[in-house]
């Protein structure tokens, strides 16, 4: 048999994913895009990226004391479940238009195509500048606790050092590791492989800590003569309230650790032009990270709940930090240190995929003509194969909240727990206008559809960003000091007033106009019209 000649030929899998490509590639024409960077991520490697986004179970362990002080185990736990519920009808509407509308922008376009015109233009405009806020504070605020864990290992041999808390050490460290895990995630981009194969070592790594850390505290409780575990009324029942709110109000202030453990599972949204088949992908990976987050979240919150030995100590721990006090009190000082330095390089590479995702968001907003200098800021490095410059802005920004440190940790707190509020805002107000123009705005295209249960999922959506953002702006006590104000209103207030002044200034003369221009042009071509694709410098080429 002659073989050569069959061997010249494709094979019928290599046919189906060019042809996959090509309609992707389509599809982001038809949006008025072109396709700028590679198609490099699987749906197992996606799946990884956004789950250790979430990082739910290494987030619940950062935020214990506040999950403790606003309700206890039951606002842990229960207002877990609740919280999970209601994130899943965020995920599936978000993931229903997305489907649709499949573009690195996410949000913001989707408020753009259902709502046409200029007031639809400046609400989109408006939500782009939340959603680009709430990313690089995210990004922020797992730094700064990347930094605040490894200045506390120090205090475990060290207990009297009092530099720990001096601002520009903090500052020094949180700058090291911005600018360390922007540098990777440009050259991680260099090779196709490379950034999903991080993904993937990550992801693997992280589901590996998960079960480490589950499984050491219960065998050393367990196995020590001096340790007992909690009993399951303390675990399943207890209700504690010191914040000063009545029990109501105290229920939906402790949803906040909860609330920051399930954010940022738009993740996938913004990763949504690295994927080949993303109408039917990305709604996959949104509902199942808020799943498998929630899953390994509860379980994990379980163990430490019954793992406590001395509450008091860990409400008021020595470090700062509680959950180094429930290592300490459990494993020992030798122990936890260990545990502490798996869970700083884990989360050293769950900061990687956070600065990815934010950085493909800024990229997308300067190529929508958003940002100042969009431009310069929406090229993509031929060299690199990244959007090298978004990348570097995302940087100095988050460098510079980091400045903060050396002034006040409580405009900083503001500055980080802003994050859980932009996003969720992000997420309702797409959700918020598909309901007011109704449900048959929705262009066609997509793959996913809610159905029937559509309005009513959406509504439950709706109705959950809108509470738990109110909430969250609360202080810890009906009569706050100086030190217990809720900043995070203050914070938003000046992010909503420069993103109106920049929206004068020049975003509504640029955002979305070319936009418009090229999918009138796509409209009138016909598809079997070579498709554009844009060069390293940012220009097209057929």
């Amino acid at each position: 048999m002659d073989t050569t000649a069959d061997s010249q030929f494709p094979s019928p899998r290599a046919i189906a994913a060019e042809q996959q490509a090509a309609r992707d590639e389509r599809d982001l024409a038809a949006m008025g895009h072109t396709q700028a960077l590679h198609r490099k991520f699987s749906m197992g490697s996606m799946f990884f990226l956004s789950f250790i986004v979430l990082g739910t179970w290494s987030t619940f362990a950062q935020g214990l004391n506040s999950g403790l002080v606003s309700g206890g185990p039951i606002t842990i736990l229960w207002g877990l479940v609740f919280v999970t519920f209601c994130n899943l009808c965020v995920a599936v509407s978000l993931g229903e238009l997305c489907s649709s509308m499949p573009t690195a922008m996410g949000q913001a376009y989707w408020i753009s195509r259902l709502w046409p015109g200029d007031w639809g233009r400046f609400v989109s405009y408006m939500c782009a500048w939340i959603n680009t806020f709430g990313w690089w504070t995210l990004s922020a605020s797992q730094l700064a606790f990347m930094a605040d864990f490894i200045l506390s290992m120090k205090l475990l041999y060290a207990p009297n050092w009092s530099h720990a808390s001096d601002g520009w050490i903090n500052f020094l460290v949180y700058l090291g590791l911005t600018f360390c895990l922007t540098v990777v995630n440009i050259v991680s981009c260099k090779r196709d492989p490379i950034l999903p194969w991080v993904n993937n070592f990550v992801g693997v790594c992280f589901i590996g800590l998960f079960i480490i850390f589950s499984v050491v505290l219960l065998a050393c409780v367990g196995g020590k003569a001096d340790l007992s575990f909690q009993p399951a009324s303390f675990v399943f029942g207890t209700w504690i309230n010191q914040g000063g709110w009545n029990n109501g109000v105290t229920w939906f202030l402790g949803l906040v650790q909860a609330a920051y453990g399930l954010t940022a599972f738009d993740a996938a949204i913004h990763m949504v032009e690295e994927i080949p088949e993303p109408r039917k992908t990305i709604p996959r990976v949104l509902w199942l990270s808020v799943t498998m987050g929630a899953i390994t979240g509860f379980i994990f919150m379980v163990v430490c709940l019954f793992c406590i030995q001395d509450l008091d100590a860990v409400l008021n721990p020595a470090t700062g930090l509680p959950f180094i006090e429930l290592l300490v009190q459990t494993t020992g000082v030798k122990g936890g240190t260990v545990l502490l330095a798996l869970f700083i390089f884990n989360g050293m590479g769950q900061a990687i995929s956070i600065l990815t995702t934010g950085s493909r968001l800024t990229w997308g907003f300067a190529r929508d003509g958003g940002l100042p200098w969009s431009a310069f800021l929406s090229r993509v490095s031929v060299y690199w194969n990244a959007p090298s410059r978004a990348l570097w802005l995302q940087g100095i920004v988050i460098g510079l909240v980091g400045v903060l440190y050396t002034f006040a940790d409580t405009v900083l707190e503001a500055i980080l727990s802003v994050s859980t509020i932009a996003l969720t805002v992000s997420y309702g107000m797409p959700i918020m206008v598909l309901l007011l123009v109704g449900r048959d705005k929705i262009p066609p295209g997509g793959v996913y559809s809610l159905g029937k249960l559509g309005p009513t999922i959406n509504w439950i959506a709706v109705i959950y960003c809108i509470v738990t953002t109110i909430f969250f702006l609360f202080p810890e006590s009906p009569n706050p000091t100086g030190s217990s104000m809720n900043y995070a209103v203050a914070v938003f207030g000046i992010m909503l007033v420069v993103s109106i002044g920049f929206w004068f200034i020049k975003g509504h003369g640029t955002y979305l106009r070319f936009v418009a221009v090229e999918q009138a042009s796509i409209t009138a071509q016909s598809m079997d019209d070579p498709v554009v694709h844009e060069d390293s410098e940012g220009g097209k080429k057929s």
